[in-house]
């Protein structure tokens, strides 16, 4: 049994390794899966560099800043979803005029989420100096922070939107459906280990998939819901409600986990005039190679 570590964020996007680990999908490709979930971005980056995890599942923008800002050999191997976040405000903020002045807390202030805010904020008329920004980790701790009023909004993902909403904070907007397509998820790691490693990781992917074609079966709903009120301590009410998001067909996750490469494009242009410089391809962050492999595995 070849055991692998994965660092991870906590949420639904989980949910694809939580069923291939309990359905045996794991275990029939000889893999057993430690999964670490991570306290933000930096921690994951840091800790996929250092080596403490062989594979990161999370937004893939933390990728391309490790090739960027870090200099680390890193790749983006598949896909999953182009995100389930939502522009959560504290009550009493209704318009995006209100965010005037207001505490914006973000995960990590250079990737991902914030910068996809950042241009929604640049569109609605707030420049960066309009508001303040403020590291806060995780999406758990963003929303303790805006039930605190330690900040005032912030992205959250699925379930915390959810959550959020039954602490009387409300969903202003959905920025991804702004932006257009945006590849969110998806699991990345170091070029080395993926090279030392090839049949280790074909084999995860391929049960991985599994995992996630488990998910997205319609039969399989009612156990999909009862999973994630297991593992997630979610109650029926807002497992169902992710359900509902994670199995739309145009906004869900992405059929076995493939790479949005238009997605993947409006990522990099918004890197690109974050950090005032040229696009980069796709191909530069982008190795498929092993999800193929997994592919043809799966037909065997």
């Amino acid at each position: 049994m070849h055991k692998l570590k994965i660092v991870v964020f906590p949420g639904v996007q989980n949910l694809p390794n939580l069923a291939a680990a309990a359905q045996g999908f794991f275990a029939g490709r000889d893999i057993a899966v430690e999964t670490t979930f991570t306290t933000g971005s930096e921690h994951m980056r840091d800790g996929l560099a250092r080596g403490d995890y062989d594979i990161a599942h999370g937004a893939v923008d933390n990728a391309v800043a490790m090739v960027e800002v870090g200099h680390d050999d890193v790749v983006i191997f598949m896909g999953l979803d182009q995100s389930f976040n939502k522009l959560v405000v504290r009550q009493g903020l209704s318009t995006y005029e209100d965010l005037r002045g207001k505490i914006l807390g973000v995960d990590a202030p250079d990737t991902a989420f914030a910068l996809i805010i950042y241009d929604i904020l640049g569109r609605k008329g707030l420049r960066s100096g309009d508001y303040k920004i403020l590291p806060i980790g995780a999406t758990r701790f963003r929303l303790e922070a805006l039930i605190e009023r330690k900040i005032d909004f912030a992205m959250l993902n699925l379930p915390f939107n959810v959550f959020a909403q039954q602490a009387g904070l409300v969903i202003l907007d959905d920025p991804i459906r702004l932006i257009g397509p945006y590849q969110s998820v998806g699991g990345f790691t170091r070029r080395d280990w993926a090279a030392r490693n090839h049949d280790v990781l074909v084999r995860y992917i391929a049960a991985y998939i599994e995992g996630l074609r488990w998910v997205l079966d319609p039969r399989n709903r009612q156990a999909a819901a009862a999973l994630m009120q297991d593992k997630m301590q979610l109650d029926a009410s807002v497992a169902e409600k992710c359900l509902d998001e994670i199995l739309d067909p145009d906004s869900g996750f992405a059929v076995d986990a493939g790479l949005n490469h238009d997605g993947m494009a409006t990522l990099l242009a918004l890197r690109a005039s974050f950090t005032n410089s040229a696009v980069m391809p796709v191909s530069r962050y982008v190795d498929e190679a092993p999800y193929h492999a997994a592919i043809d595995l799966l037909k065997q």
